[in-house]
């Protein structure tokens, strides 16, 4: 039953859930949220990892050498 995983059909099936779901005007707008949340969580994730990043930088690898 799932040995290819989604198929295009299956896509179709999910595509028109959503149009009856949210009605053809409110899906851009659904998008348009949605493409601005992933923005926001991907900058971020970017920020967090830069954050714990740098403090491992600025310490030297040699205690010896402070």
């Amino acid at each position: 039953m799932l040995r290819n995983g989604l198929e295009p059909w299956h896509l179709l099936v999910v595509a028109i859930v959503f149009i009856v779901l949210f009605g053809s005007k409110k899906l851009p707008d659904t998008a348009r949220s949605l493409g601005r949340s992933l923005r926001i969580l991907k900058s971020e994730a970017k920020a967090l990892k830069d954050e714990s990043a740098a403090p491992a930088a600025a310490t030297p690898a040699d205690p010896a050498a402070r």
